[in-house]
């Protein structure tokens, strides 16, 4: 794969990572969108859970935000990648069997999550291994700055 490709693979995995995370957004600060999307009837959190999940949906915010900033030096910054595939995806996906464990939530309303979770890590580990083969570009005078 040439250089041009896999820089294009980096920059769809940023970007269908910063979209399904906004798109996740969704449901968790709609108790009633989230509830239908999991199978949960009843839904009716208490303050506790909105409390902790407000702090949930201000972090996906915040990763939604770093993904459109890695774009910026696609190559330079791939090692988000792995940070979002460790610990950030990994732990949805661990936080997804425990749901099912506990029986809060059935294994089939669980499983396109974690059909879209695998997804995810596939792609992000594909553009990750394959931009370690290209060389990160030298920093010029005229590229010296900050983002």
């Amino acid at each position: 794969m040439n250089a041009r490709k896999t820089i294009r693979f980096l920059r769809i995995s940023y970007w269908v990572g910063a979209i399904v995370d906004a798109i996740v957004i969704v449901p968790m600060v709609s108790s009633s969108v989230g509830g239908v999307m999991l199978g949960i009837t009843d839904c009716d959190p208490g303050p506790d859970y909105r409390y902790a999940i407000g702090i949930g949906s201000s972090l996906m915010c915040g990763w939604v935000m770093l993904l459109l900033w890695v774009d910026r030096k696609p190559v330079e910054r791939k090692g988000v990648l792995l940070f979002t595939i460790i610990p950030v995806l990994v732990g949805l996906m661990v936080s997804g069997i425990y749901a099912v464990h506990s029986n809060l939530v059935i294994a089939c309303n669980m499983l396109p999550t974690w059909i879209v979770q695998g997804l995810l890590v596939f792609l992000f580990g594909f553009s990750y291994l394959k931009a370690g083969t290209l060389s990160t570009p030298a920093i010029s005078d005229s590229s010296k700055r900050s983002d």
